[in-house]
């Protein structure tokens, strides 16, 4: 009996349903991250209308918090576009891409996700201004 586990290997070409159903998924981590950026800037934007309210308990306190997790959120969703671009790599690699149809481009949601996760870095640079 042994105990060493041996990879799965895909049997043979794959057919398009397998990719395409790999691109969906990269998509809706795709959406996931967007509304995740949203949310944050969303959260720390509001820390700032609070912060205009003029109260002073509030004042000092929750700018911070929303401050942190404004960003947190945002750094969050570029992590997620990032990775999940990444595991869609590893499953193209992991698959023959012969089943894909002829002359679709596997590699432009790809590429999407990184564009999402550098506008993620430039949205985390605007709001770290204030800061730095």
């Amino acid at each position: 009996m042994s105990l060493i586990v041996e990879p799965i290997k895909m049997p043979g070409p794959v057919d398009s349903d397998f990719l395409l159903a790999a691109e969906r998924t990269l998509l809706a981590w795709n959406r996931t991250s967007i509304s995740l950026m949203t949310f944050g800037f969303f959260v720390e934007r509001f820390g700032m209308f609070l912060e205009m309210t003029h109260r002073e308990e509030v004042r000092e306190f929750q700018r911070h918090i929303s401050f942190s997790i404004g960003i947190s959120f945002v750094f969050l969703a570029s992590f997620i576009a990032v990775y999940s671009a990444w595991q869609y790599r590893r499953t193209l690699r992991m698959a023959s891409p012969s089943g894909a149809p002829p002359g679709y481009n596997l590699y432009f949601c790809m590429i999407t996700n990184g564009i999402i996760a550098l506008l993620g870095g430039a949205l985390m640079v605007y709001l770290l201004r204030d800061i730095l």
